[in-house]
Protein backbone atom coordinates (compact mmCIF):
# COMPACT_ATOMS: atom_id res chain seq x y z
CA UNK A 1 0.00 0.00 0.00
CA UNK A 2 1.01 3.61 -0.59
CA UNK A 3 -0.08 7.00 0.72
CA UNK A 4 0.52 9.26 -2.27
CA UNK A 5 3.41 11.08 -0.60
CA UNK A 6 6.19 11.15 -3.19
CA UNK A 7 9.64 10.33 -1.81
CA UNK A 8 11.75 11.14 -4.86
CA UNK A 9 11.46 12.23 -8.49
CA UNK A 10 13.56 9.72 -10.39
CA UNK A 11 14.66 9.44 -14.01
CA UNK A 12 14.10 6.62 -16.45
CA UNK A 13 17.49 5.32 -17.57
CA UNK A 14 16.25 2.95 -20.26
CA UNK A 15 13.15 1.19 -21.58
CA UNK A 16 13.66 -2.26 -23.07
CA UNK A 17 11.10 -4.33 -24.96
CA UNK A 18 10.38 -7.72 -23.40
CA UNK A 19 8.44 -10.74 -24.70
CA UNK A 20 5.63 -9.74 -22.31
CA UNK A 21 5.83 -5.98 -21.99
CA UNK A 22 8.70 -3.66 -21.17
CA UNK A 23 11.47 -3.46 -18.59
CA UNK A 24 12.05 -0.04 -17.07
CA UNK A 25 15.38 0.87 -15.57
CA UNK A 26 15.04 3.80 -13.18
CA UNK A 27 17.54 5.88 -11.24
CA UNK A 28 15.90 5.76 -7.81
CA UNK A 29 18.44 8.01 -6.09
CA UNK A 30 18.18 8.10 -2.27
CA UNK A 31 15.56 5.34 -2.26
CA UNK A 32 18.10 2.74 -3.39
CA UNK A 33 19.36 1.71 0.11
CA UNK A 34 15.75 1.03 1.20
CA UNK A 35 14.88 -1.28 -1.68
CA UNK A 36 15.20 -5.06 -1.89
CA UNK A 37 14.41 -7.46 -4.69
CA UNK A 38 10.62 -7.89 -4.74
CA UNK A 39 9.85 -4.56 -3.09
CA UNK A 40 6.82 -2.63 -4.33
CA UNK A 41 7.36 0.85 -5.69
CA UNK A 42 4.75 3.20 -7.13
CA UNK A 43 6.04 4.74 -10.36
CA UNK A 44 3.82 7.66 -11.37
CA UNK A 45 1.15 5.96 -9.28
CA UNK A 46 1.54 2.45 -10.73
CA UNK A 47 2.59 -0.33 -8.37
CA UNK A 48 5.54 -2.26 -9.81
CA UNK A 49 7.95 -4.81 -8.34
CA UNK A 50 11.65 -4.08 -8.07
CA UNK A 51 13.74 -6.62 -9.96
CA UNK A 52 17.43 -6.11 -10.50
CA UNK A 53 19.12 -3.57 -8.21
CA UNK A 54 22.55 -2.09 -8.89
CA UNK A 55 24.44 1.20 -8.91
CA UNK A 56 21.57 3.23 -7.51
CA UNK A 57 19.19 1.96 -10.17
CA UNK A 58 16.26 -0.47 -10.11
CA UNK A 59 14.59 -2.44 -12.89
CA UNK A 60 10.84 -3.02 -13.11
CA UNK A 61 8.77 -5.18 -15.48
CA UNK A 62 5.52 -3.72 -16.84
CA UNK A 63 3.12 -6.13 -18.55
CA UNK A 64 0.94 -5.14 -21.55
CA UNK A 65 -2.15 -4.57 -19.36
CA UNK A 66 -0.23 -2.09 -17.22
CA UNK A 67 1.23 -0.35 -20.25
CA UNK A 68 -2.17 0.02 -21.92
CA UNK A 69 -4.02 1.34 -18.86
CA UNK A 70 -1.37 3.77 -17.66
CA UNK A 71 1.12 6.31 -18.96
CA UNK A 72 4.06 3.95 -18.39
CA UNK A 73 3.91 2.87 -22.02
CA UNK A 74 4.87 6.42 -23.00
CA UNK A 75 8.00 6.62 -20.85
CA UNK A 76 11.41 6.89 -22.45
CA UNK A 77 14.99 7.40 -21.35
CA UNK A 78 15.15 10.71 -19.48
CA UNK A 79 11.49 10.78 -18.41
CA UNK A 80 10.90 12.06 -14.87
CA UNK A 81 8.81 9.78 -12.66
CA UNK A 82 7.25 10.20 -9.21
CA UNK A 83 8.48 7.45 -6.88
CA UNK A 84 7.04 6.14 -3.62
CA UNK A 85 8.08 2.88 -1.91
CA UNK A 86 5.33 0.89 -0.22
CA UNK A 87 4.75 1.79 3.42
CA UNK A 88 5.05 -0.70 6.25
CA UNK A 89 2.28 -1.64 8.67
CA UNK A 90 1.89 1.00 11.36
CA UNK A 91 3.55 3.75 9.33
CA UNK A 92 1.89 7.21 9.38
CA UNK A 93 -0.80 7.66 6.72
CA UNK A 94 0.18 11.18 5.66
CA UNK A 95 -1.81 11.17 2.41
CA UNK A 96 -4.65 8.70 1.79
CA UNK A 97 -4.92 4.99 0.98
CA UNK A 98 -3.43 4.44 -2.49
CA UNK A 99 -3.17 0.98 -4.02
CA UNK A 100 -1.12 1.75 -7.09
CA UNK A 101 -3.94 0.43 -9.30
CA UNK A 102 -4.73 2.99 -12.01
CA UNK A 103 -8.41 3.57 -12.83
CA UNK A 104 -7.82 5.65 -15.92
CA UNK A 105 -6.04 8.63 -17.40
CA UNK A 106 -6.75 12.35 -17.51
CA UNK A 107 -5.21 15.14 -19.58
CA UNK A 108 -4.08 18.51 -18.32
CA UNK A 109 -6.53 21.06 -19.77
CA UNK A 110 -5.20 24.27 -18.25
CA UNK A 111 -3.24 25.79 -15.38
CA UNK A 112 -4.80 28.57 -13.29
CA UNK A 113 -2.35 30.70 -11.32
CA UNK A 114 -4.61 33.59 -10.30
CA UNK A 115 -4.46 34.96 -6.77
CA UNK A 116 -1.26 33.15 -5.94
CA UNK A 117 -2.93 29.77 -6.42
CA UNK A 118 -1.58 26.98 -8.62
CA UNK A 119 -4.60 25.01 -9.80
CA UNK A 120 -4.49 22.23 -12.37
CA UNK A 121 -7.62 21.50 -14.40
CA UNK A 122 -7.84 18.07 -16.05
CA UNK A 123 -10.21 16.63 -18.64
CA UNK A 124 -11.36 13.04 -18.20
CA UNK A 125 -14.16 10.65 -19.12
CA UNK A 126 -17.59 11.17 -17.61
CA UNK A 127 -17.30 7.76 -15.94
CA UNK A 128 -14.17 8.80 -14.04
CA UNK A 129 -15.60 12.19 -13.07
CA UNK A 130 -18.80 10.50 -11.89
CA UNK A 131 -16.82 8.66 -9.22
CA UNK A 132 -15.15 11.79 -7.82
CA UNK A 133 -16.35 13.88 -4.89
CA UNK A 134 -15.42 17.57 -4.40
CA UNK A 135 -12.99 17.84 -1.46
CA UNK A 136 -12.44 14.08 -1.69
CA UNK A 137 -9.12 12.35 -2.29
CA UNK A 138 -7.53 11.44 -5.60
CA UNK A 139 -4.09 10.24 -6.69
CA UNK A 140 -2.66 11.93 -9.80
CA UNK A 141 0.59 10.44 -11.11
CA UNK A 142 0.87 8.88 -7.66
CA UNK A 143 0.42 12.15 -5.76
CA UNK A 144 -2.25 12.33 -3.05
CA UNK A 145 -4.36 15.43 -3.70
CA UNK A 146 -7.70 16.92 -2.72
CA UNK A 147 -10.29 17.54 -5.42
CA UNK A 148 -11.48 21.13 -5.71
CA UNK A 149 -14.18 21.14 -8.41
CA UNK A 150 -15.70 18.19 -10.23
CA UNK A 151 -17.74 18.69 -13.40
CA UNK A 152 -19.17 16.29 -15.98
CA UNK A 153 -15.89 15.70 -17.78
CA UNK A 154 -13.26 17.64 -15.85
CA UNK A 155 -11.88 18.15 -12.36
CA UNK A 156 -9.36 20.39 -10.65
CA UNK A 157 -6.81 20.19 -7.85
CA UNK A 158 -4.83 22.91 -6.10
CA UNK A 159 -1.12 22.41 -5.43
CA UNK A 160 0.76 23.78 -2.46
CA UNK A 161 4.43 24.87 -2.83
CA UNK A 162 5.67 21.67 -1.17
CA UNK A 163 3.88 19.49 -3.73
CA UNK A 164 5.19 21.62 -6.59
CA UNK A 165 8.78 21.24 -5.40
CA UNK A 166 8.64 17.57 -4.38
CA UNK A 167 6.86 16.07 -7.43
CA UNK A 168 6.92 16.35 -11.20
CA UNK A 169 3.47 17.95 -11.35
CA UNK A 170 4.96 21.45 -11.60
CA UNK A 171 6.38 20.52 -15.00
CA UNK A 172 3.24 19.05 -16.60
CA UNK A 173 2.47 20.32 -20.09
CA UNK A 174 -0.97 21.08 -21.55
CA UNK A 175 -2.59 17.90 -22.97
CA UNK A 176 -0.10 15.70 -21.12
CA UNK A 177 -1.77 12.53 -19.77
CA UNK A 178 -1.51 11.48 -16.13
CA UNK A 179 -2.48 8.36 -14.23
CA UNK A 180 -5.57 8.65 -12.04
CA UNK A 181 -6.48 6.45 -9.09
CA UNK A 182 -9.83 7.11 -7.46
CA UNK A 183 -10.49 6.86 -3.74
CA UNK A 184 -10.75 3.18 -2.81
CA UNK A 185 -13.49 3.76 -0.23
CA UNK A 186 -15.70 5.52 -2.77
CA UNK A 187 -15.11 2.74 -5.32
CA UNK A 188 -16.22 0.02 -2.93
CA UNK A 189 -19.31 1.96 -1.80
CA UNK A 190 -20.28 2.54 -5.45
CA UNK A 191 -19.81 -1.12 -6.36
CA UNK A 192 -21.82 -2.27 -3.32
CA UNK A 193 -24.74 0.05 -4.09
CA UNK A 194 -24.73 -0.99 -7.75
CA UNK A 195 -25.17 -4.59 -6.61
CA UNK A 196 -28.22 -3.62 -4.56
CA UNK A 197 -29.97 -1.69 -7.31
CA UNK A 198 -32.32 -3.55 -9.66
CA UNK A 199 -30.45 -4.52 -12.81
CA UNK A 200 -27.12 -3.17 -11.53
CA UNK A 201 -25.36 -1.11 -14.19
CA UNK A 202 -25.03 2.66 -13.84
CA UNK A 203 -25.53 4.52 -10.61
CA UNK A 204 -27.13 7.95 -10.21
CA UNK A 205 -29.07 9.96 -7.64
CA UNK A 206 -32.47 9.10 -9.11
CA UNK A 207 -31.75 5.38 -8.85
CA UNK A 208 -30.68 5.80 -5.23
CA UNK A 209 -33.94 7.68 -4.45
CA UNK A 210 -36.06 4.95 -6.03
CA UNK A 211 -34.20 2.31 -4.03
CA UNK A 212 -34.69 4.24 -0.79
CA UNK A 213 -31.04 5.27 -0.25
CA UNK A 214 -31.54 9.01 -0.70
Amino acid sequence: MFTGIIQHVGRVVSVADQPAGKRLRVDVGPLFPRLVIGASVAIDGVCLTAGKLEHGQAEFDAVPETLSRSTLGQLHAGSAVNLEPAIGAGAPLDGHIVQGHVDGQAELRRIDRGGGEHRLVFSCTADLAGQMVPKGSIAIAGVSLTLVDVLKDEFSVALIPTTLSATKLANLRIAEPVNVELDIIGKYVRRYLQGLLPGGGGLNLEQLRRAGFA
